[in-house]
């Protein structure tokens, strides 16, 4: 079998891989103890997968990715006006706890920079619009958490927020492997081994998101037993934005008529949390642990499950178009 026909087998079962990779890391994560010192592993596999998901985008056309004016307008408009709003909505309604409501919207509140990539390059989104605003996204998050937190809990929470985890986050799990991809990209146009190799690479996306997807469900999920009265709490707020959020994106996006690539990346971005980033931000507040990092790894593992859904049917909008 030859090195497309086998990407294209991959791709045709990435869902059914992904979910033997959840499956198996559940049964696991039930049943052997100290899986959760695996933790040290999501972010060298999360590197590894940005790495091969890069590969993948023409990073020569990037530059040109910043000048879709309409694109980063929908963008901001959904992650940081809209969203915002739906997420005070449901804390409002269904949460009375301030510490449950600090933590769903320290991570609702935030749109993620690194796996979301992946998942829109799979789910047939614009990958490279993505990608190319990830420091824009960074940048308006870090300001305007504080505010966001301020408005609905008060100033002194505010406070718990610092720029530490999200530049780390940026430069391992944006910048590194960016310009490690950039590399093998111009090796690869300049020999026919490096070609080859990356060729080779092209194979590995879905077996690298799997093993993002087994890693981390295998390392967090034995983190919730201490505080599953609050993840119950918190469950239906979660569910409730997985099923809203992409579709308020694609709304936005289709309001300012993007190409249906353009608004799947939009409604994957709306859809797909800074999980993994805030985590550190929640373990660093008093008294936090172990409802903050609970309720955190909660809206991760509902993520993930909904982002395997995601990828086979926000592929499809703009086929047969939604409109409201």
């Amino acid at each position: 079998m030859n090195i497309e026909k086998l990407r294209e087998v991959l791709e045709q079962k990435q869902i059914f891989i992904y979910f033997g990779a959840v499956i198996v890391a559940a049964v696991i994560a039930m049943s052997v103890p100290g899986t959760t010192t695996a933790e040290s592993a999501i972010n060298p596999a999360l590197a590894f997968m940005l790495f091969v998901t890069f590969l993948q985008v023409p990073l020569a056309e990037l530059g040109q990715a910043l000048k879709q004016v309409r694109f980063l307008a929908a963008l901001l408009i959904a992650n940081f006006i809209i969203i915002p709003i739906l997420v005070f909505v449901l804390v409002g309604l269904f949460l009375d706890d301030q510490m449950l409501r600090f933590g769903v919207m320290l991570v609702l509140l935030a749109p993620c920079i690194d796996y979301v990539v992946t998942f829109a390059h799979l789910g047939r989104a614009d990958a490279r619009l993505l990608l190319a605003s990830t420091p824009v996204l960074l940048i308006v998050q870090m300001l305007m958490l504080p505010v966001y937190l301020s408005l609905m809990l008060g100033s002194d929470v505010a406070s718990y927020v610092q720029a530490g985890p999200f530049l780390h986050a940026f430069v391992w799990l944006i910048a590194v492997p960016l310009a490690l991809a950039g590399a093998m990209q111009f090796f690869a146009r300049k020999s026919t081994s490096g070609k080859s190799f990356a060729d080779f690479l092209g194979l590995t996306p879905v077996p690298a998101t799997a093993l993002v997807l087994f890693i981390v469900i295998v390392a967090v999920m034995p983190q919730l037993g201490p505080a599953i009265e609050a993840v119950w709490e918190v469950l239906p707020i979660y569910v409730a934005y997985a099923v809203l959020a992409p579709v308020i994106g694609w709304w936005v996006a289709r309001r300012v008529k993007l190409d249906g690539s353009s608004s799947r990346a939009i409604a994957f971005s709306s859809a797909t949390r800074n999980s993994l980033v805030v985590l550190p931000l929640a373990l660093a507040v008093p008294g936090a642990i172990p409802v903050l990092p609970a309720i955190i790894v909660a809206q991760t593992l509902v993520e993930l499950i909904s982002e395997l859904v995601y990828v086979r049917v926000i592929a499809k909008w703009g086929n047969h178009e939604l409109s409201f």
